[in-house]
């Protein structure tokens, strides 16, 4: 087997789908915008757009260092070149263990909108949308390990398809409130820092979790044309602004049309709940979930694609194991990693079977995974600003001063935020950090005996 990946297989215009894809409007609106509303309440609009900012940081490092370095380990690859193989094997870690945790938090929403399309009164049955879920989650890791090329084609299809319907029913939120009221009128102050007490650091968590996952661009620049132009790294930053009129849009329309008592509580699809408020019947509530699929599939397989590039990078530098990092001969893709990540995802998905509800099941995951992003983007940052360090002009401004102060605010709150936490966050986050110890080897591992023999 090889260690290279398949070149050139993916536009610049994929490479944005894929950045859309990754942070999932869909998906993170149906469920967790009604969890942010719950935290920080009415200035939910503000914390959209206050906690893009270090998020926006962190994405022009990440457009800075696909440029210098593009390699399937991002973050990983970049963070053991500047500060050594220590710092480097965590930031793969985190985001392995992250990816592997929204295993579950992607695969029970799925659970949730199928059967929502058969029998609403069925949704809230947690072993039963988690064993859809599993299934989805099979389909779907089949599907990748066919190859990049086939995903990014079908990606494009779900992205388009999605995101056409949620303008649809934004729209028709808007113009429902418009022709016969609103529960509360449009205010500004929805844009103001009146957050309820203690709920500061929750509420940026929440939103570090929405605006995660548009960073797969990073992890597919090999296999992106145009490295020479950095269009895996640019497609990863323009694919932010999308995610983020839409999130503000959405929750604009939710506090227009709901109480924020009530739209605090549509954790299972909130999009549905909107679709029906604005009038559009059956039909708007049939696209909604629709809607939650087409995007619930696509950032499972663009967080999918992020584990076993990762995996794949870690593998052929022997951080990890050299037998992930080699790719199949007819795919050109890594696809032990993905036999790994099914395994490994489905037990994760049986032992959430078993908490007491679905809500519980994507609070608790949303946390433990910013805790996890904090740490890998807010090394990124750093390593950025390092790597541009002798700078000078707007691109110092651009690539050091911007990066770096975004790092720390993003590592300073996952420190925080830590002192906040449940018993199973705490596990989860913090303990999934730290098990990685276990398969640390300072010197790496060997190589496998079948390429030693060569």
């Amino acid at each position: 087997m090889s260690t290279k990946l398949k070149a050139d297989s993916l536009s610049f215009f994929e490479s944005i789908i894929m950045g859309v894809a990754g942070s999932a409007p869909g998906f993170s609106i149906a469920v967790a915008i009604a969890g942010l509303l719950a935290t920080a309440g009415s200035v939910s609009p503000n914390a959209l757009l206050i906690f893009a900012v270090p998020m926006l940081g962190i994405a022009v490092a990440y457009k800075g260092l696909t440029h210098k370095m593009p390699n399937a380990g991002a973050a990983y690859e970049w963070t053991k070149s500047v500060f050594g193989g220590f710092f480097g094997y965590f930031s793969g870690w985190a985001l392995l263990i992250a990816a592997l945790v929204f295993m579950v938090t992607g695969s029970v929403p799925l659970g949730t909108a199928t059967l929502q399309l058969i029998d609403p009164d069925l949704a809230s049955n947690v072993l039963l949308t988690t064993g859809i879920g599993a299934v989805w989650f099979i389909v779907i890791g089949l599907v990748l390990i066919t190859g990049i090329e086939l995903t990014s084609k079908i990606q494009m299809v779900m992205s388009g398809i999605e995101l056409g319907i949620l303008a649809i029913i934004c729209v028709a939120a808007f113009i429902h409130s418009g022709l016969h009221g609103s529960v509360s009128p449009f205010s500004w102050s929805w844009f103001g820092f009146n957050y309820p007490a203690g709920s500061f650091a929750a509420s940026s968590l929440s939103v570090v979790f929405l605006y995660w996952g548009w960073d797969v661009t990073a992890n597919l620049a090999e296999e992106t044309k145009g490295q020479e132009q950095n269009l895996a790294g640019r497609g990863g930053f323009l694919s932010i602004f999308a995610t983020i009129a839409s999130f503000v849009a959405f929750t604009v329309a939710a506090l227009m049309m709901f109480s924020l008592k009530d739209a605090s509580g549509f954790s299972d699809n909130l999009i549905y709940h909107v679709a029906v408020a604005a009038g559009l019947g059956k039909v708007g509530g049939y696209g909604a979930a629709l809607v939650l699929i087409l995007s619930s599939v696509a950032t499972l397989e663009t967080t999918m694609l992020q584990f076993s590039r990762t995996l794949f990078a870690m593998g052929r530098d022997r951080a990890l194991p050299g037998y992930f990092g080699q790719v199949h001969e007819k795919t050109i893709t890594p696809v032990r990693t993905m036999y790994m990540l099914l395994i490994v995802g489905l037990v994760l998905i049986v032992i959430s079977s078993f908490l007491p509800s679905v809500s519980t099941i994507l609070n608790d995951s949303v946390a433990a995974i910013a805790v996890q992003v904090c740490y890998y983007y807010g090394l990124a940052g750093l390593v950025c600003a390092w790597v541009y360090r002798k700078s000078s002009g707007f691109t110092f401004v651009q690539y050091v001063i911007f990066p770096a102060l975004s790092a720390i605010a993003l590592i300073g709150l996952g420190f925080y935020a830590i002192t906040t936490f449940n018993m199973i966050v705490k596990v989860v986050g913090i303990g999934g950090l730290a098990l990685g110890i276990l398969f640390y080897r300072p010197r790496g591992y060997k190589l496998p005996s079948i390429i030693a023999a060569e």
